[in-house]
């Protein structure tokens, strides 16, 4: 019997962000939980759940603030405990609206901000 695929019919393929470090922030954002795929000169590719890839873009810039992403985990505050015993330094934990979050800032400047997870019981 063929079983039918619940899941969505697309997703996001590609999330870009700069970075003034590249190896140093590929290296951050493994440590975070992210898969490597490429890393070569003024380029680094990392997957994430779902099969998204996040492409780092050698910059020569100071970088600051919000990263152009927030992202999602099941367990919030696991994530934020394996994280503060790596040695990065996230966040107080902080309730919102909709998500618990904290933020933790990569190596090239940006905040990345984790969010407890509200997604639904269907495939995805």
């Amino acid at each position: 019997m063929e079983q039918s695929d619940e899941r969505p019919a697309v997703w996001v393929g590609h999330v870009t962000m700069k970075a003034n470090r590249i190896e140093e922030s590929n290296d951050f954002l493994v440590t975070l939980g992210l898969r490597p795929i490429v890393l070569e000169d003024g380029i680094a590719v990392l997957e994430l759940r779902g099969g998204t890839h996040l492409v780092l873009l050698q910059t020569d810039d100071a970088l600051s603030g919000a990263a152009p992403f927030d992202l999602m985990v099941d367990d919030l505050e696991a994530t934020h405990k394996r994280l503060t015993e790596s040695g990065l330094s996230p966040s107080t934990v902080v309730a919102g609206k909709i998500h618990r979050s904290f933020t933790v800032q990569d190596p090239s400047g940006h905040d990345i901000t984790f969010n407890s997870s509200h997604v639904s019981d269907r495939p995805v």
